[in-house]
């Protein structure tokens, strides 16, 4: 019976480590959108744990759906693509950014204005739901401005930018 009670025990170890970890935090956070059917989430999420933690999506009660977007080079394009998940490493920092990584609102219930604030949960699996109130700014200056001039951002059109590729983005099947 003891032999039982130790290897049971044992076995839970990882699990208590695991629950030990300390959750991802986000910092500078912002929202914005270039018309009524779309937005997009930013932010710089840290990661203070000893493992890798994946956001594998996020949910929001201020539009229809979200989704993880990434960008990928084709034919010499920029494409803004789905991404089913992104990795935060351990003891760093993944930046969600305009032009960049980021968080899709799409099917927006109604225009997001400024001084209003999105309610997002980032879901990082076994790493825990993190929720974040993120501030609409949609005037907020960027380095990689995400220009939608010309396109469509309905909730199933495509997107197309000029920045470079990411490399920790899981494409979507």
């Amino acid at each position: 019976m003891k032999t039982t009670a130790l290897t049971l025990a044992a076995a839970c170890l990882p699990l208590i480590a695991a629950a030990a970890e300390p959750a991802p935090t986000v910092a500078d956070a912002y929202a914005r959108s270039a018309n009524a059917h779309a937005g997009a989430a930013f932010m710089t999420i840290h990661n203070p744990g000893a493992a890798d933690c994946t956001l594998q999506g996020a949910q929001s009660t201020v539009a229809e759906r979200t989704e993880l977007h990434g960008h990928k080079e084709e034919g010499g394009v920029m494409k803004m693509v789905k991404v089913e998940s992104l990795t935060v490493p351990a003891g760093g920092d993944l930046k969600l950014e305009r032009g960049g990584n980021h968080v899709m609102l799409m099917g927006l219930e109604k225009p997001l204005k400024a001084g209003e604030t999105v309610a997002l949960t980032l879901d990082f699996g076994p790493c825990g739901q993190v929720p974040a109130d993120v501030p609409v700014d949609n005037e907020r200056a960027s380095g990689a401005p995400m220009s939608h001039a010309g396109h469509d951002m309905a909730p199933a059109a495509g997107h197309h930018h000029g920045a470079p590729a990411t490399a920790d983005a899981k494409p979507a099947n």
